[in-house]
């Protein structure tokens, strides 16, 4: 063993920093477009229809979910500088694709489709840094910095979107530079601004970025990740066999608090354009301030949680979290008896929606929006009368929506944080890269899978359906929790190294 010396200790964490920012600029590049994807994709390809529109907002995520178990395998085997630049690199390019989608005379709507998935492709690499995060960090150290990564990829999410209304600055037309065909606009400026902040990243990986591993209880010892002599040196902590149901439980946990997310953030616009008859500016303008609160409180949340989870354990914390999560989807239950104004006119045009497949997709907003007839002046409010179950369910009043936004936000953050916490430590000195991966790729498969779902559920059958749904999927997910409790301890506890 080891002793860590003060230099040491300040280059690791230096390191850590890093992988911090590189979680930021992930998240960065997945919101900072998403919304201005739909009016871009019309202006560049007019054959581009809503459904279209579903399959771009996806392929980020099923980019992600291809690419984390290649580059977390990438990661076990070769210095991780080399897999995180590679798809840092990889990012920078697709968001300079995405500036020049409008070049090509025709196909434009899948030059964006590829650009917007080789784009959750290099976002793949959050495997790689949360298993360098797990492998350069303590047990003691693990659940704050685990919390810390959780937070930097919250606020990237939060904001994006800020930094695309400071673009809309510029507008549509912008400045066109004709020598290399590009448009600086407020489309494509975000996505040039993510390809510098890229660039920077890759350039402090190789300049600060440096190797490090320390074992359950901190001391400095060697890994296969580091190149030269030290490449085949393993500790002998590593003897051991990981506990493959704890692993598994754990990611089905996680693929259930990603996949009732997104259905959070998927039925939001929808449900209170249903609900209060706002219009889809109302929706999406209020929405998007809840929204914004919900993000900032759930970074306060990933600071609280670090201090709390030292005095219970990330294991008490994670059941905590998902009843808060069980109580916000129950209490979205519709219980009162006044109903929501029904929306006649789609009867009177003629205009009853048929949703297609590949529609189940797209956001529900946008959905609307192609399907509103065009003579119409003054844009129908209310539940469409084509949902027949707006004829007799009873409606969700603002506060029962804002008691949930409040409650799921405190709870989906906590259950996050402890998911990748008591992931790594039932890992422990394990190479951590592809399982890392797989817990990464089944969070994007969730948040593929819980638009489609709700889409479905909640149009055809409304939302006491949807929600009793969520609220059954939420209790057996505590039900496997409570199976597995005793195993969910981490590597060093198992074997007797350390005392819990």
């Amino acid at each position: 063993d080891v002793v860590e010396t003060q230099e040491h200790y300040k280059s690791r964490w230096r390191s850590i920093w890093i992988m911090y920012l590189t979680m930021f600029l992930s998240s960065v590049g997945f919101s900072i477009v998403i919304m201005s994807v739909w009016p871009y994709l019309q202006k560049i390809d007019p054959t581009a229809d809503a459904s279209f529109l579903g399959w771009i907002i996806a392929s980020y995520s099923i980019g992600q979910m291809v690419a984390s178990p290649l580059f977390g395998l990438w990661s076990n085997y070769r210095p991780r500088r080399e897999p995180l630049v590679v798809s840092t690199a990889i990012s920078v390019a697709a968001n300079c694709l995405y500036a020049y989608v409008h070049v090509p005379h025709s196909h434009n709507k899948y030059y964006m489709l590829t650009a917007r998935a080789l784009v959750g492709f290099g976002a793949g690499n959050v495997a790689v840094v949360r298993s360098y995060i797990a492998g350069a960090t303590s047990l003691t150290e693990r659940t704050s910095a685990m919390a810390n990564t959780s937070a930097c990829q919250a606020v990237g999410f939060i904001l994006g979107p800020v930094f695309q209304t400071c673009f809309t600055l510029i507008g549509e037309e912008g400045i066109t530079w004709k020598l290399v065909h590009l448009q600086l606009n407020m489309y494509t400026a975000p996505v040039l601004f993510g390809a510098l902040l890229g660039v920077i990243n890759i350039i402090l990986i190789f300049a600060i970025f440096r190797e490090h591993r320390v074992d359950d209880m901190g001391r400095q010892c060697k890994s296969v990740n580091f190149e030269g002599e030290e490449s085949s040196v393993l500790d002998q902590d590593a003897e051991g066999n990981v506990d493959h149901v704890a692993v598994v439980a754990i990611n089905l946990l996680f693929f259930v608090i990603l996949f009732v997310f997104a259905v959070f953030e998927t039925i939001a616009t929808p449900l209170t354009m249903d609900m209060y008859s706002w219009t889809r500016k109302e929706a999406v303008f209020y929405n998007g301030i809840i929204l914004s609160v919900v993000g900032i409180e759930s970074v306060i949340v990933f600071l609280v949680v670090k201090t709390l989870s030292k005095k219970t354990g990330e294991r008490a914390i994670l059941h905590g979290g998902l009843l808060i999560v069980l109580v916000g989807f129950f209490i979205l239950l519709p219980w009162g008896k006044k109903l929501p104004n029904i929306q006649w006119q789609e009867i009177k045009n003629n205009s009853i929606p048929r949703t297609t497949s590949t529609e189940m997709l797209m956001p529900f907003w946008s959905l609307q929006a192609m399907q509103l007839p065009s003579n119409h002046t003054v844009e129908p409010v209310g539940c469409p009368v084509t949902q027949s179950w707006c004829l007799n369910t009873p409606m969700i009043y603002l506060a029962q929506y804002i008691s949930s936004d409040i409650l799921i936000g405190l709870g989906y953050p906590v259950c996050n944080v402890m998911s990748y916490t008591l992931y790594s430590k039932i890992l422990g000195p394990k190479p951590q890269g592809v399982y890392m991966g797989w817990l990464t790729a089944s969070g994007s498969g969730a948040r593929i899978l819980g638009p489609v779902f709700v889409s479905q559920i909640y149009t055809h059958l409304g939302p006491r359906w949807a929600f009793s749904l969520i609220c059954g999927v939420v209790v057996v997910s505590l039900l496997l929790l409570e199976i597995v409790y005793k195993r969910l301890i981490a590597f060093s506890v198992r074997y007797g190294r350390m005392q819990e």
